[in-house]
């Protein structure tokens, strides 16, 4: 005869199957089956960033802006340099952003500034996080004179003017987008070495650090294969907000002559050689002065949701 005990179907609790009527079953064990999932921290701060509704809507535009600058530029009838008959035509279905004096399709001609802007702007936020990340975490691991050397560089960095530096340099850059980009990442890794030694720092005293001296990893093992990836929140937080200082430096340098020189452009030049027609032909400033503001605003909520979501207290989540 069979056991009444296990006539009724067994419950789950934590990984272990109880009867209800089970002696041995624990005090108050539901009377249903459910399991206990363990998340990673990568899963936790990725479902984090998708429930950040502005991050997520940021993220969507700013995709939709990349489109549009490099999937637009390739469909579109005009390029940037091509010389219409239309002079100073408003927008028009054959024009959607009109033309500029010379004849030039201006929305052809954003989508190249876009190309440029957004080349440059990501291309010091990588530059400039990947120098100030390893600065930064050296002089973290190793403190002592190392650190106090690295950091005196850092800020004498720091105290030079970013704009007259940049103005300068940029100047004898010729134009060239990407030695524009490298001038403007070599002034502000040192933002990032700060944030990166000071995570270094807490992180270096942790129980998993001396586990692996004990083991005898490397100092740089320790620094590149522990400690960075440790610090890679705060770290990615601050790559989203270089990109965004770095399109607006890019705009007042082109702005006042000493960014990305013609025959290309960018969308601060655009908005340079069109300040005087802002009257006569307003299209050419409030087209791509919007595609500034919409990119600089969505890097910056996109920069938000990761911060939320890169939570350092809490690793790991059960549901």
């Amino acid at each position: 005869m069979p056991n009444d005990v296990f006539d009724t179907p067994p419950t789950t609790l934590g990984g272990a199957r109880f009867a209800p009527d089970d002696p041995q079953t624990p005090q108050g064990a539901p009377e249903r089956e459910f399991t206990v999932k363990e998340r990673s921290q990568s899963q936790l701060v990725f479902r984090r960033f998708l429930q950040h509704r502005l991050a997520m809507i940021s993220l969507v535009v700013f995709v939709l802006i990349i489109l549009f600058a490099y999937v637009g530029a390739a469909i579109w009838k005009y390029n940037a340099a091509d010389i219409t008959e239309q002079n100073s035509a408003p927008p028009s279905g054959d024009h959607p952003f009109g033309t500029d004096a010379v004849g030039h399709d201006t929305l052809a001609q954003v989508m190249r500034g876009t190309q440029i802007s957004l080349q440059i702007s990501i291309l010091v936020a990588i530059f400039a996080t990947v120098v100030g990340t390893v600065w930064g975490a050296v002089a973290g691991y190793y403190r002592g004179w190392l650190d106090t050397i690295l950091m005196r560089i850092a800020d004498l960095v720091l105290t030079l003017p970013l704009l007259a530096v940049a103005a300068v340099l940029g100047h004898q850059s010729g134009g060239t987008w990407w030695l524009i980009a490298v001038v403007i990442g070599g002034l502000y890794w040192a933002y990032v070495s700060r944030v990166a030694r000071g995570v270094v720092l807490s992180l270096r005293e942790k129980e998993f650090v001396e586990a692996s001296k004990a083991l005898g990893a490397s100092d740089s093992r320790i620094i590149f294969r522990h400690l960075v990836p440790n610090a890679l929140g705060a770290i990615i937080v601050n790559l989203t907000i270089l990109v965004s200082i770095a399109i607006l430096l890019e705009t007042a340098l082109s702005f006042l002559g000493f960014g990305v020189q013609p025959p290309d452009t960018s969308l601060g030049l655009l908005v340079s050689s069109a300040q005087t027609a802002i009257d006569t032909r307003p299209w050419l400033f409030y087209f791509p002065g919007i595609f500034i503001i919409l990119i600089a605003l969505t890097i910056n909520f996109i920069g938000d949701g990761l911060r939320d979501a890169f939570d350092p207290q809490q690793t790991k989540v059960r549901a």
